[in-house]
């Protein structure tokens, strides 16, 4: 099972539910067959992100980078994410310079709004 598509974040080790959802409901997506574009948005964060699979032959592995806007700020960072064997992905997004966080989400098709 590999990680494109959008996913809907459920769980952040600094964040409830509350404030993962402040502005929208808080989502990252991998775009496309492969390697190549993505997004992610929770609190006030909106961000682009450019993701790579770890390594050969793992479609359930990904590392990114990524950059947007936080309430007016440019920010950026980095994070990774692994497809669990329970279905979710689980994964940890860097802030450059500063916060970092622990998250798990479910496919968009199967999460509970």
């Amino acid at each position: 099972m590999g990680v494109v598509g959008t996913w809907r974040i459920v769980e952040m080790d600094l964040w409830d539910t509350d404030a993962m959802d402040l502005v929208e409901p808080a989502i990252v997506a991998f775009g496309g067959d492969g390697d190549g574009d993505g997004a992610l948005q929770f609190v006030a964060v909106q961000g682009q992100l450019d993701w790579r699979r770890s390594g050969q032959g793992q479609d359930d592995r990904v590392e990114f980078t990524w950059e947007g806007d936080d309430e007016g700020d440019r920010v950026s960072g980095r994070g990774w994410a692994q497809v669990d064997e329970d279905g979710s992905l689980r994964g940890h997004i860097y802030f450059h310079l500063g916060d970092d966080s622990g998250s798990r989400a479910v496919r968009e098709s199967s999460a509970a709004v």
